[in-house]
């Protein structure tokens, strides 16, 4: 096999977990739409393309392990074979994530009386879905310095996942409860996600540098 044949494969092999990306990006916002304006077309989606999802992890998982395998890579080129089972692994789970929040509107809705939630839920989806599909340009950009960024992209996602206990506590009517606890959890649910996109950034620094962020910083 030639060394241009070589290349290729790993050129296949980004191509392939930037495709996931872009799966787990619709997935994110369709499950955002789900939730806060109970759109269950949105969510069934949401749900039905968690299965080409997984495929796709298996699929990176297992050519990156036959190039490693049939082709012994060094450096850089070994760096990106395992950063992205890495990648992968964390796209896995956010749509997994993403599928929780579908269910949970399929579950709940219609939801009443809870509107300053649902805009919480809203504010931090957008930032969550931006965080996400700036980790995955990072990744394909081998941009360093925008993956350095997302931790403070991730800071406002926090907050606002905090501000949710507040609002909480507006809603004492237990008839409502069920609803509420859809949406904190759609919440946790999208902070969780953010938190993997900054897991993606860090490994994007490593795949550029061969060190980790914390390396880098020291």
């Amino acid at each position: 096999m030639t060394r241009k044949t070589f290349h290729e494969e790993l050129s296949e092999l980004e191509a392939i977990t930037s495709q996931m990306g872009e799966l787990v990006l619709h997935s994110i916002n369709g499950s955002i739409e789900a939730i806060t304006a109970c759109n269950m077309e949105a969510a069934d989606e949401t749900i039905e393309r968690d299965s080409t999802i997984d495929a796709l992890y298996h699929e990176i998982e297992e050519h990156s392990l036959a190039i490693v395998a049939r082709q012994a890579p060094v450096a850089s080129d070994l760096r990106l074979c395992f950063s992205v089972i890495f990648i992968a692994i964390h796209l896995e789970r956010m749509a997994d994530l993403a599928v929780n929040v579908a269910k949970g509107a399929k579950r709940a809705c219609p939801m009443e009386g809870v509107a300053p939630l649902i805009k919480l839920v809203a504010d931090m989806g957008r930032q969550t879905a931006d965080l996400v599909e700036a980790s995955m340009k990072a990744f394909s950009n081998r941009d360093i310095e925008l993956a350095h960024k997302l931790p403070d992209m991730d800071e406002p996602i926090d907050r606002m996942f905090k501000a949710y206990f507040k609002e909480l506590a507006k809603h004492p009517d237990e008839e409502s409860l069920e609803w509420i606890s859809t949406i904190i959890l759609a919440g946790r649910y999208l902070e969780r996600i953010a938190d993997h996109a900054v897991d993606i950034g860090e490994r994007v620094s490593y795949l550029v540098t061969g060190y980790s962020s914390d390396a880098v910083e020291e």
